[in-house]
């Protein structure tokens, strides 16, 4: 439906995950948070996505949470649930997740961002979160941010609610890849194609051990990565690299076999 606030749809091997409130910017409300949650568990399920896109409609990827529902008590447990649930959908699916940034980044736009996998940012985009200016907490990104950018950096952006540019979110590893609004497609096929020649099965597995090494004395997860290694290596993937080496060309897994 062209009127949800997600929009969900599946293209060449990409799935792309709209926020559709442009009028608002892409403020958050509960119905956002609900849809969203429904697309990414769609998404992450999806066997046709080799690659997850998010992005946002109109002129900002999300500005944040929709100050006036949060004023009328509209914002509750609920919105926190499903949006916890989205994200946690985003960060565990066992695909690449882009998040595409542009305009306005700010408070949830912001935390939904550091969900993805990685980030590319058109040059105008302006990052920032903003809670604890309400009265909140970053939920979204108060367990991931300081992964990324470091303890004082991600102090500095939660406690002080500091607004960055996107050269300077380059700079501090909070973003991946910064380009002008008109080539920002163009690099995103860019990153679409590296991904194409990737194995899923090895980057679901890689993306699930970088996240638990966080949690788990690395050693401890030893047999885990052997497990994992195992799984690559029955893989009809590993099987399309060695033809690959073999036939000295470059490997490519999408579209993959009609049996793999």
């Amino acid at each position: 439906m062209a009127d949800s606030p997600v929009l969900y749809e599946l293209k060449d091997g990409v799935g792309t995950i709209t926020l559709n409130r442009p009028r608002v910017l892409n403020a958050l409300d509960a119905p956002l948070a609900a849809e969203l949650a429904e697309a990414a568990e769609q998404a992450g399920k999806d066997p046709d996505a080799w690659v997850v896109i998010v992005r946002g409609a109109g002129r900002a990827f999300s500005s944040g949470m929709d100050r006036n529902a949060l004023s009328a008590g509209a914002i509750g447990e609920t919105f926190y649930r499903n949006w916890i649930r989205a994200l946690n959908c985003l960060e565990d699916m066992d695909k690449l997740v882009v998040g595409v940034l542009h305009g306005y980044c700010i408070g949830g736009g912001l935390q939904l961002a550091v969900a993805c996998d990685v980030r590319l940012a058109a040059e105008d985009t302006v990052l920032g979160l903003g809670a604890t200016r309400h009265g909140l907490i970053p939920d979204g990104s108060i367990l991931r941010l300081a992964r990324i950018v470091g303890l004082g950096r991600a102090k500095e952006l939660t406690l002080l609610n500091e607004q960055i540019r996107a050269a300077e979110a380059l700079a501090m590893g909070l973003v991946n890849w910064v380009a002008a609004p008109v080539d920002l497609e163009t690099r995103l096929k860019l990153v679409i194609e590296q991904a194409f020649h990737a194995s899923r099965t090895a980057t679901g597995h890689a993306k699930r051990l970088l996240h638990q090494s966080f949690h788990t004395d690395p050693r401890a997860l030893i047999e885990e990565v052997v497990r994992a290694q195992n799984a690559c290596m029955d893989s009809w993937e590993i099987r399309e690299a060695n033809a690959a080496w073999d036939e000295k060309r470059e490997p490519r897994f999408y579209p993959p076999p009609a049996r793999a």
